[in-house]
């Protein structure tokens, strides 16, 4: 196993989608700042879920037994101490913030995949930006998706590029996710053979679909595919549910 692959299956979720949300060049985010903490906040719950930590129990969000040490033990002994289970959604909306945020990309810094900088005002650090050190890790994870969407088998040892660069800066919010669409069996692009990829890669599809980021990474991606992959998945239905609210609030914000 090559070290960028290596690097790649080190990350968690939260650090996997700030990856792919981060302009490689200017180490600012791609999507609006709401939609990065709001993402990373289902990530994190994703990622506990993923390791068998918590999982979704009728409506609730519920910590299990046992579990391995984890990057975000102290957000899952959050989840373990609450004396009312609350659901996925109140949990999103409890955990996004600007000190998970900067916790996890301090973590990719640390592995020496991104490079922390400091922007100071009036001696103060007002803002923190994280352009990319090792492109390995981002390729891999690109690879991966990329081969997961088209049905293809996973190569593991092949990590792959992109030719354009789908993740120039973003001025506008941006849309709503487009609706999941229905594969149908008998269109003539239809892959009922495809391989399904692993949980995580699935996952990580999932939250970039709810943010709004996925088309943009990968916009000849067979809808049908993606949208396949993003169904059903709870925690980035809370993404999305969480999103959606936001959006409306800014919307009629201005006539309160």
């Amino acid at each position: 196993m090559n070290a960028e692959i290596s690097k790649a299956a080190e990350l968690n979720l939260p650090q996997a989608f700030l990856l792919l949300a981060t302009n490689d060049h200017d180490g600012k985010p791609v999507v609006p700042v709401y939609a990065l903490r709001t993402t990373v906040a289902g990530a994190i719950l994703a990622e506990l879920d993923l390791i068998g930590a918590i999982g979704l129990q009728g409506k609730h969000v519920r910590a299990t037994g046992t579990a391995p040490r984890t990057d975000f033990q102290r957000e899952l002994e959050h989840i373990r101490g609450k004396s009312r289970p609350h659901t996925p959604k109140r949990w999103v909306s409890i955990l996004e913030g600007r000190a998970e945020v900067q916790r996890v990309y301090e973590g990719m810094a640390a592995l020496g995949i991104v490079e922390q900088i400091g922007e100071k005002h009036l001696g103060l650090f007002k803002s923190m930006r994280y352009p990319e050190k090792d492109h390995g890790p981002e390729a891999a994870l690109l690879k991966r998706i990329e081969d997961a969407l088209s049905g293809a088998p996973s190569e593991p040892g092949k990590p792959g590029t992109t030719s354009a660069d789908p993740k120039a800066p973003e001025s506008a919010s941006p849309g709503a996710a487009s609706p999941d669409a229905t594969p149908d069996s008998n269109a003539p692009d239809a892959k009922p053979d495809a391989k399904a990829p692993d949980a995580r890669t699935a996952a990580l599809i999932a939250l970039l679909h709810a943010a709004g980021l996925l088309g943009r990474l990968f916009p000849a991606a067979d809808r049908s595919r993606s949208g396949e992959l993003s169904k059903d998945y709870w925690p980035s239905r809370a993404v999305e549910d969480e999103l959606r609210l936001i959006r409306l609030a800014e919307a009629e914000a201005p006539t309160l």
